[in-house]
């Protein structure tokens, strides 16, 4: 198997079958499709149920948060790259996978190891908001490299696919840990291929923006970790500075 996509979910029955819908719908269903639900008190797993004879692995157990849940996700994957398509968010349209795999087809002797591609930002009904790389200072740029993270994660997760050989298993109490998953699979990637289609819808207000304070503080760690003290104190101004010159130009339209 060439591909894994794996939705994690809890407590999401208002989003979770958007998902599991825009995943069924892919022309190319020559991937395993994995959810794991962290026993969810809501309908959740009544929607999971649902389309069970579609679904791989379904999974529906306590765990420890996101990343427990995540980590889960990546040992019960057998595919050769695996793919976070969390609930609600979305794969843009139905020809994606098939550009995916098409893409892995062909450059299979150049041993790529990461794929990225751009996502849509999309609203709780899943109204289109902007593309994410227009509407945040967050540029994709074309030739990714690790060090292109020191500012923030350039390339969302629900559009950044990973050789399952090279990914390390997620931090589990660092909200930034999809930053430093990101840069572990970057900086162990001999070759990192460039999607030049939209890859994914990504539903905003994930934990981190309800949780901006200690956000803050586990994006710091994430960043000393790699780019040392001076680097991350660094970055945590200029980020600084970029968030405040974007508040003085949004007001500025209204003065």
């Amino acid at each position: 198997m060439l591909l894994s996509i794996i939705t994690i979910t809890y407590n999401a029955e208002q989003f979770l079958e958007r998902t599991i819908q825009s995943i069924l719908a892919q022309t190319d269903q020559n991937f395993e499709y994995i959810i794991i639900d962290g026993k969810s008190k809501d309908g959740t797993l009544a929607i999971a149920e649902k389309y069970k004879s579609s679904v791989n692995k379904l999974i529906s157990e306590p765990d420890k948060g996101l990343y427990d849940a995540m980590n889960k996700g990546l040992k019960n994957a057998t595919g050769d790259f695996v793919w976070f398509m969390n609930a609600g968010d979305e794969i843009n349209d139905k020809e994606v996978v098939a550009q995916i795999l098409n893409v892995l087809r062909i450059s299979k002797s150049e041993n790529i190891d990461v794929l990225y591609g751009d996502t849509f930002f999309v609203d709780n009904d899943g109204n289109i908001q902007g593309l994410r790389s227009e509407i945040t200072p967050h540029r994709l740029p074309q030739n990714l490299k690790w060090q292109d993270m020191k500012l923030g994660m350039l390339v969302c997760h629900q559009a950044f696919i990973a050789r399952k050989s090279i990914t390390p298993f997620y931090m589990e109490n660092n909200l930034s840990a999809d930053i430093d998953w990101e840069i572990e699979c970057l900086k162990r990637a001999k070759k990192i291929q460039y999607l030049d289609f939209v890859v994914a819808k990504y539903l905003t207000g994930g934990i981190s923006n309800k949780q901006l304070k200690r956000s803050l503080l586990d994006r710091y760690e994430v960043l000393n970790k790699h780019f040392g003290l001076t680097g991350a104190i660094t970055a945590h101004l200029q980020i600084l500075l970029r968030g405040v010159s974007l508040i003085v130009k949004k007001r500025g339209k209204y003065w």
